[in-house]
């Protein structure tokens, strides 16, 4: 496994993020890389994950299988399949601190913004205004999907688009665990081109899956005892806490 004892309790906790923003928590999981490279190397990091994020995929999946837009998907993977071959392209030169940072300010401006609208007009949270046109839909798609190939970090964009489409609690999440368990099988070729599917990094995520599954059924447990309303600002108030962290991340590495 070639993990010392510090690096396996940081990479447990954050798989354990990883694992409740699977079961629901959306936006917590864009944390486990940034948490992860305390102890590894950013790449390594996200090799670890991917297997793992396969594996979790699962379990949100099942659990959500009847709530899903089938519309956003047809929409969005398409557009995020372009993005992850833009990402795979571009992997040998672009900066992953620059790509934290540009999501990471988005995600604290968007998340901060309809917190302050939720306090203002004493609203649940739910997004006012006309539904976003489709081709902001295909923007998104591409973004996550470009994102979460330089740095398993495709959570904020695909919310700037989702949370706009005003969908139930439930349809919220089925649609965005069916998304990115496609978008990680799409990831799967050109990581393995990149050559990071190495041994090591094979027993580490198998080392680490016990914790993966535990969380994310955890994660499903615990989101179905959350109210619809709470659960939008709790979106929204993790949108501003993962923007801050990736944007700081990201441009102390620049």
């Amino acid at each position: 496994m070639n993990l010392d004892p510090s690096a396996y309790l940081i990479a447990a906790i954050a798989i354990t993020i990883l694992g409740l923003a699977k079961g629901g928590f959306a936006g917590a999981g864009v944390l486990a890389v940034p948490l992860m490279t305390l102890v590894m190397s950013p790449v390594r990091a996200a090799a670890i994950i991917l297997p793992i994020l396969l594996v979790q995929d699962v379990v949100g999946v099942w659990a959500f299988r009847h709530s899903f837009d089938k519309r956003m998907l047809k929409l969005m993977l398409p557009a995020a399949t372009v993005g992850v071959a833009a990402g795979y392209g571009l992997a040998a030169w672009v900066s992953e601190s620059a790509v934290e940072a540009a999501v990471g300010v988005i995600a604290l401006l968007f998340g901060g913004q309809k917190l302050w609208l939720a306090w203002q007009h004493r609203a649940t949270g739910v997004p006012h205004g006309p539904l976003p046109r489709d081709w902001f839909g295909l923007v998104c798609g591409a973004a996550s999907g470009f994102t979460s190939m330089v740095a398993h970090a495709g959570g904020p964009p695909f919310q700037l688009y989702a949370l706009q489409r005003r969908l139930s609690r439930d349809s919220f999440i089925g649609t965005s665990a069916i998304f990115f368990a496609a978008l990680n099988w799409i990831k799967v070729p050109p990581y393995f081109l990149l050559g990071q599917f190495s041994r090591a990094n094979l027993l580490a995520a198998a080392a680490l899956l016990p914790f993966a599954i535990g969380s994310t059924m955890a994660g499903v447990w615990l989101i179905r005892r959350v109210s619809g309303e709470k659960f939008t600002l709790m979106i929204y108030a993790l949108l501003v806490v993962v923007g801050a962290k990736l944007a700081w991340t990201g441009l102390a590495g620049l």
